[in-house]
């Protein structure tokens, strides 16, 4: 359980960050929360010659509003989203989704940016960001742009990030009428099925987490919604073809606990 050998810098800006990417290319790693990376690291899965620490970076951990916006830093941990005043009183679907995160030190260490740039088909931020139409702020060496959580997801640990970008921000809208609800594996706390659920007027979001390797709306929900949680029946129409299965639940399993989520979100 001992890493391979890797030079350690610790960034002072996001352009510097930027320039040791580019000099240093596939050798390089972020390093922001790491938990995940420092896992596969010992595990020797991933073997980075370089690790370059981005905590340090000013702004990266702020939490601020911006008129019916909820700007978040990508360095914010898990933590700081739960005992933020804010997120709690503006956005309380992602405090309480980051309350059942791991545990104790996994909330007090892991962050949002490092969740969403890892794009773990298990984790629960992407059911969440999906659901509230968030958007996701990068910088790169061809400069700054947003790219809608409904673009950023592309498969198992794939996203739109190129591969000289970094995520800077989270940008949420304020949410009213938000929850998520989890089916959690009892030993890891990730997520075998995980639906956050956003209802504005007579309309609903949802995003959904775990059943597939890719994050999704479940559009075909939000289609039949028209106020009763019958829709949930829709949870993975389209979608047979691309189930996960492993040994905590297989594929049709995963596809009835979908529906089973989905339906508890739309009821709460």
């Amino acid at each position: 359980m001992i890493p391979a050998k890797f030079e350690y810098i610790k960034a002072s800006s996001v352009s510097e960050a930027i320039g040791l990417l580019e000099k240093h290319g596939d050798d390089a790693k972020i390093l922001s929360g790491g938990h995940s990376l420092i896992p596969a690291m010992k595990l020797r899965l991933s073997r980075p010659e370089v690790l370059i620490d981005i905590n340090g970076i000013s702004g990266m951990n702020s939490i601020t509003e911006d008129g019916n916006e909820i700007l978040i830093g990508a360095n914010c941990t898990h933590a700081d989203i739960v005992n933020s005043d804010l997120i709690n009183s503006e956005l309380n679907i992602l405090a309480s989704t980051a309350k059942h995160i791991g545990d104790i030190q996994v909330r007090n260490r892991g962050t949002i940016g490092g969740s969403l740039a890892h794009a773990d088909p298990a984790a629960d931020y992407p059911a969440v960001v999906l659901a509230c139409d968030a958007k996701i702020e990068v910088e790169g060496k061809s400069g700054k742009r947003t790219i809608p959580a409904t673009e950023f997801f592309l498969g198992i640990f794939t996203t739109a990030l190129a591969e000289d970008e970094i995520i800077t921000a989270i940008r949420f809208p304020k949410v009213a009428n938000g929850n998520y609800q989890k089916f959690f594996q009892s030993a890891s706390r990730f997520a075998v099925v995980g639906v956050a659920c956003v209802k504005d007027g007579n309309s609903v979001k949802v995003g959904v987490t775990g059943v597939a390797g890719t994050p999704y709306r479940a559009t075909a929900v939000e289609d039949a919604y028209s106020g009763s949680s019958d829709a949930a029946s829709h949870a993975v129409d389209g979608l047979e073809d691309e189930l996960m299965s492993d040994h905590f639940a297989d594929e049709e399993y995963r596809a009835h606990l979908a529906k089973v989520m989905v339906k508890k979100a739309l009821e709460a």
